[in-house]
């Protein structure tokens, strides 16, 4: 019995290619290790559709996997699926072939059949599996991999092929492959000819969402509806159905749209797909005027609906819609803003209704309110969403732009009650002070009714917290549940800051913002935002807030009338009437209108508002300070709009008002259009020829430049660099008052200049009364400094004062180079990348340290000279810290010799000295035939401080031509 049983499984081995081994392994795969990776991706296909939320503003993808949140649902039951697919391959693959007679004639059908890599018949579903369970994880690459392997491994048989060839389609459409995914497809049609029945439903359904990915959405009706046909469960059918009326109305059929969706609703989705679609519905039916009424009623009814109250953000979004097809700008805002006062939920749907309506207020100018909308939707959308980049950057701007116009708004509505009739103007403060009442009352019943209903939905939930509040922030829910740390989650982050908005305001971004106590220490006293009196107002309205009757009344009454902004004198005492106020006033319009006409030229890139803006400034207050900045700020708008006359009458005004002025010269120079063109390289050579002039003391030419400088390019670029060597150039010669007057008209004027910090050094020291050293500063001098009594200190205390050759000792890979010229963490992420590569270097040490302008970044742990030289020659050989290391210099260097670097010894004298006495000997070139040697050039190591400003601009002028050049359109260059 024991030697029949051997005797079986030998004969049931993979080694052996026989009928029988083939049956049992067949067998064996089918119903042990597939099947259970059959039911874990089966299972894995329920939980995804069962989590799965779609995006009803968007189109909806054809395949779940096609949503990014759709990805990680079902994700381990897909791995188990892999994990199976993969033991049964390991266990029941037969590569050997089968043995034939040698006499025997082999038949076509014989001789295909022995092409074949794989003789168990049952893997190739098991190939299969797996490749299709790495597509629905979201693994595209690695399922495309799989896939192709697939027709490699099976490319005997022709169906197996086809069908992998078709996914392979799929993931490269998911992708954004089209070119390959479409090359793929079309070879599987090739290869299904006479199989076309029954690859058609898998078929159609990728075409489908390769040609809508295309944006070709005509040629993928066809394939969309026969996938929909055949599409199961019921669910997906009904998602199909209303992606096909999304579709139809994308190509203005409404009424195959409509058909559609209707479909849709027959087959009973789930409540959410079913309220879209019939939303969908009244948007289409209102396309036609006379429907449009109609299908208002029928809004209406449903916001009356106790169902829908959660979605009424939605209802309201598609009666604005309407509105807005009917050229009904008004009654859309006012619809799209009773969504945004009606809506309970965080999420996509009320995040759409708020970018279209800010996208109004944008467009009719009324930008504090667009500021709030764009704020809200921002953080609602999610960044990969179509036209997240223009919405982000129209709030940029307004974020800069509105406080501005709030304020001189606010000004022209104080100047302009002040000119009213007491009565009005009584009126008009008793009109504010009613709906500053009413809003109060509002948020009073709005607070109390939240505060209640979230005690009763506690109660009924037992008190044991677990309510779900499903309704609302089903969004943000959503987005916490993939696993992702809360400040990875940019829609998270947005809507953490927009709650943080609504709850403290705009605050400013420093240190202790919440104490009301507060020591700043800056170069001026400037006056911040009262914090304490805000919070303190803000403790005051809580407390009045929460207390009634008798208690509320005695607050009231505690508060000063000028202090009340529920009384006239609250609003009175702010009204500019005296000549000093109306001065004040003045002065933040004029403020405000500056500031807002450059942004609206400069980032709004509205020049007709920006001329309107600038020009009531230059027209209604000739005292403005900054009279000669407006002009030339309305010369280059009249430039940049393309309007040569109203340009040269601005010019001729500044050179008329103000000749001596330094924008008057600029713009009046014979080549000013010259300079505007290519001022910036103009400007760049030039302060490349006055450092240089400045490390060969030349202070003539210095002197010169500067001179330059400031007659052609006040404004330019480099101005702050100029102005800091012309400084340095002068330290032993000029008066100290000359010294610092000039440094601080460079901290004044350009605060975040990179030479800022060091002017900053050096204006404090000057202005404590310290003595000006003798030397001559030099940003190359980094590399030849050293301590001025190391000499005298290694003799008194009898340490080495010349460097040793001992190479046995411990050596270290330092790399020196100037502080903050490479970024730390970099720099150290990446090394610590490359040890971990290889075993020899996981037991490294890394640090830094720093040194009067120069930091070291030390790799230790090296037993001797040869193990650092090799460290340094993979460091060389490696393509992100190649490029790192040229900006500094390399050491390998022993403990004994780093010590005098700096301090005896320079890190050029130790460069020089490992040239001469450390490095290994250069290899003997190669001989000719003559017998004399060829010369070979050497490859020198050049770091960037030692090139020229010639080979400087070369190389970035190649850099430039290699990513395609660089757009210089747009505005002057600043001279």
């Amino acid at each position: 019995m024991i030697l029949l049983l051997t005797g079986l499984l030998v004969s049931c081995s993979t080694k052996k290619n026989t009928a029988g081994s083939r049956f049992w392994h067949s067998f064996n795969a089918r119903f042990n290790t597939y099947f259970n990776g059959e039911q874990a991706f089966i299972e894995g296909d329920k939980a995804k559709l069962s989590s799965h939320v779609d995006d009803y503003t968007q189109l909806l993808p054809v395949f779940l996997v096609g949503s990014e949140k759709s990805r990680e649902a079902g994700k381990g039951n897909y791995e188990t699926a892999i994990t199976k697919c993969q033991k049964a391959i390991q266990l029941h693959s037969i590569r050997r072939k089968p043995k034939v007679s040698p006499g025997k004639r082999k038949s076509p059908k014989t001789k295909q059949y022995l092409q074949r890599q794989e003789f168990n018949p049952f893997l190739k579903k098991a190939w299969l599996l797996m490749a299709k369970a790495q597509f629905q994880k979201g693994e595209f690459l690695e399922a495309a991999a799989t896939f192709s392997y697939i027709t490699r491994h099976y490319k005997a048989e022709p169906v197996v092929v086809a069908e992998a060839r078709q996914w392979m389609a799929r993931c490269y459409a998911q992708l954004d492959w089209f070119y390959d995914a479409e090359d793929a497809l079309s070879k599987a049609l090739r290869d299904t000819l006479s199989h076309r029945r029954r690859m058609t439903k898998e078929m159609d359904a990728t075409r489908a969402d390769l040609l809508l990915r295309q944006g070709r959405f005509a040629d993928a009706l066809p394939f969309l509806q026969s996938t929909a046909r055949h599409a199961r469960p019921k669910q997906q059918k009904a998602r199909l159905y209303f992606l096909i009326g999304q579709v139809n109305r994308q190509l203005g059929n409404d009424k195959e749209a409509s058909a559609a969706l209707k479909k849709c609703v027959r087959l009973s989705p789930p409540f959410e797909l079913s309220f879209n679609a019939r939303i969908l519905q009244t948007e289409i039916a209102a396309s036609n005027p006379g429907q449009a009424k109609s299908m208002l009623k029928k809004l209406r009814r449903m916001a009356r609906n106790e169902n829908n109250k959660d979605r009424l953000d939605q209802v309201y979004y598609a009666m604005g819609n309407i509105h807005l097809s009917l050229g009904d700008t008004a009654q859309a805002i006012s619809a799209y803003e009773k969504g945004r006062e009606k809506s309970t939920r965080k999420g996509i749907e009320k995040g759409v209704l708020m970018l279209r309506l800010a996208e109004l207020y944008w467009e009719k100018r009324d930008f504090p309110n667009a500021q709030a909308c764009y704020t809200e939707a921002l953080a609602l959308i999610d960044k990969s969403r179509e036209g997240y980049a223009e919405a982000s950057r129209r709030s940029k701007v307004l974020d800069k732009l509105v406080p501005f116009t709030s304020a001189v708004h606010l000004q022209d509505s104080l100047q302009a009650l002040v000119l009213m009739p007491e009565a009005e103007r009584n009126a008009a403060i008793d009109r504010v002070i009613e709906a500053l009442k009413k809003k109060e009352e509002e948020e009073r019943k709005a607070s109390k009714d939240s505060a209640a209903a979230a005690r009763m939905a506690e109660n009924q939930d037992g008190g044991n917290g677990n309510n779900a509040n499903t309704n609302t922030n089903s969004n943000t829910n959503a987005n916490a549940k993939d696993g992702t740390w809360y400040f990875y989650n940019s829609l998270l982050v947005m809507q953490g800051k927009e709650d943080f908005r609504k709850r403290w305001g705009n605050r400013k971004n420093e240190d202790n913002w919440r104490r009301s106590n507060r020591t700043v220490v800056s170069m001026e006293q400037t006056e911040g935002y009262d914090y304490e009196a805000d919070d303190s107002l803000s403790a005051l309205q809580d407390s009045i807030a929460a207390k009634e009757g008798v208690e509320e009344e005695t607050a009231a009454d505690s508060v000063s009338a000028a202090d009340d902004p529920h009384r006239r004198e609250y609003y009175l005492a702010q009204l500019p009437f005296t000549p000093e106020a109306k001065e004040e006033s003045d002065k933040i319009i004029m403020d405000g209108l500056y500031n807002a006409g450059v942004i609206e030229k400069n980032d709004l890139e509205d020049f007709p508002l920006a001329a309107e803006t600038l020009t009531r400034l230059t027209r209604d207050y000739p005292s403005f300070e900054q009279m000669p900045e407006a002009l030339y700020e309305m010369f280059l708008l009249y430039s940049r709009w393309g309007r040569p006359e109203e340009a040269r009458t601005i010019r001729d005004r500044l050179a008329a008002d103000f000749p001596d002025h330094d924008l008057t010269k600029m713009v009046t120079d014979p080549d000013f259009e010259w300079n505007a063109r290519y001022g910036r390289e103009i400007e760049d050579s030039l302060y490349a020829a006055t450092y240089t002039a400045y490390r060969l003391r030349d202070h003539a030419a210095v002197e010169s430049n500067f001179a330059r400088s400031t007659e052609k390019y006040p404004k330019g670029l480099n101005r702050p660099k100029f102005i800091f060597v012309h400084v340095l150039d002068r330290l032993a010669t000029a008066p100290v008052a000359d010294l610092t007057k000039e440094l601080r008209e460079l901290l004044e004027a350009f605060p975040e200049s990179d030479v800022s910090p060091m002017a900053g050094m050096i204006l404090k020291g000057l202005e404590s009364g310290r003595a000006i050293g003798s030397g001559h500063f030099d940003l190359a001098s980094l590399w030849n400094r050293r301590t001025a009594a190391a000499d005298s200190l290694a003799a008194a205390t009898g340490g080495p004062n010349a460097f040793t050759d001992e190479k046995n000792a411990p050596h270290l890979f330092v790399l020196a180079y100037p502080t903050d010229s490479i970024p730390a963490n970099l720099l150290l992420y990446e090394t610590a990348r490359l040890n971990f590569s290889s075993s020899v270097g996981r037991g490294l040490d890394l640090s830094f340290s720093h040194s009067e302008g120069l930091s070291f970044f030390t790799v230790s742990s090296f037993r001797n000279f040869n193990d650092a030289r090799n460290y340094a020659n993979r460091v060389a050989a490696d393509s992100v810290l190649a490029p790192l290391m040229k900006k500094g210099k390399v050491l390998i260097v022993s403990e004994a010799n780093l010590r005098l670097v700096g301090t005896t010894f320079s890190v050029n004298d130790y460069l020089e000295y490992y040239d001469t006495v450390l490095a290994p000997p250069a290899p003997v070139p190669a001989a000719n035939e003559d017998g004399s040697l060829k010369e070979e050039e050497p490859i020198l190591q050049r770091y960037e401080d030692e090139l020229s400003p010639e080979e400087l601009e070369r190389i970035e002028k190649k850099k430039e031509e290699d990513n395609g050049g660089t757009d210089d359109e747009g505005e002057w260059y600043p001279g």
